[in-house]
């Protein structure tokens, strides 16, 4: 063991250590009495060519996990993998006149040398690419099987276009009206697209949240909940005047009809299409358009309610009534039926739109009063608009509402669409906000979609035995809409394979988010060439114990892998409902920006921080900041998630090389709650490798000293008080550490480690003095620090675990994580005299930290002190902390 910390030198030692040695490749056990297992995994990451702060953090938080679940004895799978298809690739072809696979398998190399470096303990035996045909095959194969299953079906439809990377985007990924990858405004077009069935899952979605919710965060749940939106309610026909269309609307409040005043439709329902011949309710609904593209809110979301009476009347079917048809741009086609009938006596928006244009407002839900189910109000106009500061949206009492007056909503709601039923004009319904998944994208670095068009046939899909449908090595990328895919002859001309006749290969391909659906099932079977995954290996493996990524993800990915996990149990490959029981969503790592002021208005130039001078003063706050080039000023901006845009990323590199990869793992861990935002901050890193150096130094000047340290533990009275509370916090520390690792609080266990290490040094011990028991009591203590060390910092921990006479390596070594001496971890209480008039009346047991005032009041509170205190007045209470109460009474 050298006499200084050098990380480069021994991280570079262990790197090669657990390569030779397989230290983290593992396999299922199979004999009697075999350890638990625990899948660990991290997101896999898209290769962009190198890893960021925020990938380092993402990966040390499972990591640290991945060698707890190790040391207590459980076999942990901790694989890893890459998201490789992508747009990313293809605008480096553009770009850089390079192909997609060359640009992204050099991606791959660089990012893969990069978590070496950070000593992560993957199985990298198990390593997988979407990009590979190994692993696309497979997204082909479940491509079949659903189509087989009639969860794959083609239709043309308004898709989300990004006019930037030109493809379509689901309705997750363009959330907000603005692309999820470029930040583009996203347009609607109509194209021939591919859609799978989510929606056939909706309720199980829903009703199997009950599985997971004790290990998932409610904020991700409560998101998806949202996003699927279950609504209660009825389907009901507005026959169109003078037409035999009719507009069908759906309504979870049907007890409010009767305060239908008009109907409002989406400018893209198919009922204007006569109505837009009419040049005010075109231009009306090309604004609508236009402007729901440039949405930063959430789609349907609008600041002004706005709309244009498109000359239409529909017929009420419960009162007859004759109300006007308007277009509105608070409508959505692709959320419930694209209409709604506006009550705007009870519904906020109704009321708000309208007020705008003068429409009629008519009361028809009243409140019940508290005494009995009565009417509770005063007789009511038609027009109510005078009288009503804002929409009554409660439950209550029809009235106005012809023979249903009188009834209760709840009531009136069930009853009224029975009779919509009867009659013929409408049914009760359930309703979801989650459309069906289309998976249709316009690019060549994506799965081929495996079908052929055959003009004989149609769509033909293609035989299992045909998989993989290979994508070409060459294509032409022109940045043009269509996928360059279409440009490849050899790939695009090929024969039915029900006809043999020529026939024409789809030239779409699968979202991406198809690839990340079933990924860690492969990891369990990754070299499968028959199947996805042997159902015996995923049977072992998963559920997935802990999953760690972004919460950005959780009506995206997560949503979507939940669904592949109930159809993969519906085709019979697993037989569980849900993927992951635990989900831990991290924070992200921000820091500080600098830029000047762009040449255009309100633009800005960002400079990276290693290229910026700071001065900061003795709190840390930024005093002066200036270009490194020119010696400038530039302006210090707000903290900021490390970006591109922002030019405020940090190398994990640069911080390797100057400080040790354990030390920016510490860092990473320690900084924040992992759930928090880390603020980035170098200076950091710098206190968590001089905390490494003063472990390393202080095992280095025992490591000697302990070879003849007592075998077995002395007797507590043998020790010295100093060291009698050095052992105590030895244990007190396992049990704090093992509970905070557990439950992943990091930066709580390291700065019990921390303390451990003060609480050694105070004990005030020298190798070269301390006895064989006091040898014993340091031997514990330290290789207790090395083992939960070694989760956050395995290559020191190696290192030390070696020096302390541990031949190969921790794991190699049949190591165990430290268990507490329940006993001995428990506070040391004193005993602490109390007086009365300076005799002795009682003892307390205290803890020794315990406060004055803590003291003062177990002893005026102590039932023999009662007794000589009652009845007298107390002049004053002598505190003197851990050695004496004394209590002056006249």
């Amino acid at each position: 063991m050298d006499e200084k910390y050098f990380p480069e030198k021994i991280e570079e030692k262990w790197q090669r250590a657990w390569a030779e040695s397989g230290a983290f490749e593992v396999e299922p056990d199979s004999d009697e009495g075999a350890r638990p297992k625990f899948y660990c995994l991290e997101m896999l990451p898209y290769p962009s060519g190198f890893l960021h702060m925020g990938h380092v953090r993402n990966y040390a938080i499972g990591d640290a996990l991945s060698w707890f679940k190790r040391l207590q004895g459980f076999n942990v799978l901790h694989p890893m993998g890459w998201d490789s298809f992508g747009q990313p690739a293809e605008q480096a072809a553009i770009k850089r006149g390079v192909m997609p696979r060359e640009w992204t398998e050099a991606n791959i190399e660089k990012m893969r040398g990069q978590f070496r470096r950070l000593g992560v303990s993957f199985d990298w035996r198990r390593e997988i690419a979407a990009h590979t045909p190994e692993y696309y095959k497979w997204d082909q194969w479940f491509f079949l099987k659903m189509l087989e299953r009639g969860l794959i079906y083609r239709k043309n439809s308004p898709v989300n276009w990004c006019p930037l990377e030109e493809t379509v985007l689901s309705n997750e990924q363009s959330s907000g009206g603005v692309c999820w990858r470029c930040g583009a405004s996203v347009e609607k077009r109509d194209l021939e697209q591919w859609f799978v069935r989510t929606t056939d899952y909706a309720q199980a979605l829903l009703d199997d949240m009950k599985e997971i919710e004790q290990g998932w965060p409610e904020r991700v749940l409560t998101m998806q909940r949202n996003w699927i939106a279950r609504s209660e309610g009825a389907f009901v026909d507005f026959q169109i005047k003078e037409s035999d269309e009719r507009v069908r609307v759906f309504t979870t409040r049907l007890d409010t009809i009767y305060g239908a005043t008009f109907v409002c439709v989406s400018t893209e329902h198919p009922v204007l299409e006569h109505a837009l011949l009419k040049e005010e309710v075109r231009r009306f609904a090309e604004r609508v358009r236009a402007s729901r593209a440039a949405a930063v809110g959430a789609p349907g979301e609008v600041e002004l309610k706005e709309g244009v009476n498109t000359g239409l009347f529909a017929v009420n079917p419960f009162s007859g009534e004759q109300v006007p048809v308007w277009a509105a741009n608070y409508v959505l086609m692709e959320y419930g039926t694209g209409a709604v009938m506006a009550v705007p006596a009870h519904d906020e928006r109704d009321f708000e739109f309208a007020q705008r244009y003068s429409l009629p407002i008519r009361r028809v839900i009243e409140r019940v009063s508290h005494e009995q189910e009565q009417i509770a109000h005063d007789p009511v106009s038609r027009d109510q608009s005078a009288v009503m500061p804002h929409a009554f949206t409660d439950y209550g009492i029809l009235v106005n509402s012809d023979d249903w007056s009188g009834r209760l909503s709840e009531d009136a709601k069930r009853e009224m669409a029975e009779s919509a039923k009867s009659k013929g004009f409408g049914e009760s319904a359930i309703t979801y906000r989650l459309r069906d998944w289309g998976i249709s994208r316009q690019r060549f670095w994506g799965a081929p979609i495996p079908i052929v068009y055959c003009d004989g046939c149609g769509a033909v899909p293609v035989p299992e035995d045909q998989l993989p449908v290979l994508l070409p090595e060459r294509a032409e990328f022109t940045g043009a809409g269509r996928s360059p895919l279409a440009g490849v002859a050899e790939f695009v001309n090929t024969t039915c394979p029900k006809c043999g006749k020529a026939a024409r290969r789809e030239t779409d391909t699968m979202d991406t988010f198809v690839d990340s659906s079933w990924y860690f099932f492969r990891y369990c079977d990754p070299k499968n060439v028959d199947a996805p995954f042997d159902k015996e290996a995923a049977r072992y493996w998963t559920p997935v114990d802990q999953y760690i990524g972004g919460v950005e993800h959780a009506v995206m990915h997560l949503l979507y892998t939940r669904f592949w996990t109930k159809m993969m149990r519906d085709i019979g490959l697993v037989g569980f409902k849900e993927p992951v029981k635990r989900l831990m969503t991290q924070g992200m790592v921000v820091a500080e920006t600098f830029y000047r002021d762009g040449e255009d208005a309100g633009s800005k130039v960002y400079y990276n921080p290693a290229d910026v001078d700071v001065v900061r003063d003795e709190r840390g706050r930024v005093s002066s900041a200036t270009l490194v080039a020119d010696g400038l000023p530039v302006t210090v901006g707000a903290f900021e998630k490390m970006s591109k845009s922002t030019n405020n990323g940090v190398d994990p590199d640069e911080m390797i090389q100057a400080y040790g990869a354990d030390a920016v793992r510490i860092f990473s861990l320690f900084a924040a709650p992992v759930e928090n935002d880390l603020r980035w901050q170098e200076a950091g890193i710098d206190g968590a490798l001089r905390f490494l150096r003063r472990v390393y130094s202080t095992v280095h000047r025992w490591h000697a000293a302990l070879s003849d340290a007592a075998r077995d533990a002395p007797a507590l009275e043998e020790l010295a008080d100093e060291v009698r509370g050095l052992r105590r916090m030895t244990h007190r520390t396992i049990r704090r550490v093992t509970d905070d690792l557990e439950e992943m609080h990091y930066n709580t266990a390291i700065a019990a480690l921390m303390e451990l290490m003060n609480a050694l040094g105070d004990a005030g011990l020298a190798p070269e003095k301390a006895s064989a028991s006091e040898r014993f009591v340091v031997r514990e203590a330290l290789e207790s620090v090395v083992l939960m060390l070694a989760p956050f910092a395995p290559h020191a921990a190696e290192e030390m675990w070696e020096g302390l006479g541990h031949a190969g390596g921790i794991l190699g070594s049949g190591a165990r994580f430290p268990r507490a001496d329940e006993e001995l971890a428990k506070r040391e209480l004193l005993e602490v005299p109390v007086q009365v008039n300076g005799k002795l009346r009682s003892r307390l047991s205290a803890l020794p930290e315990a406060t004055e005032d803590e003291l003062r009041a177990s002893a005026l509170a102590d039932e023999k002190v009662r007794g000589f205190i009652e009845g007298h007045e107390i002049v004053k209470v002598i505190v003197v902390p851990r050695r004496l109460v004394n209590i002056v009474v006249r």
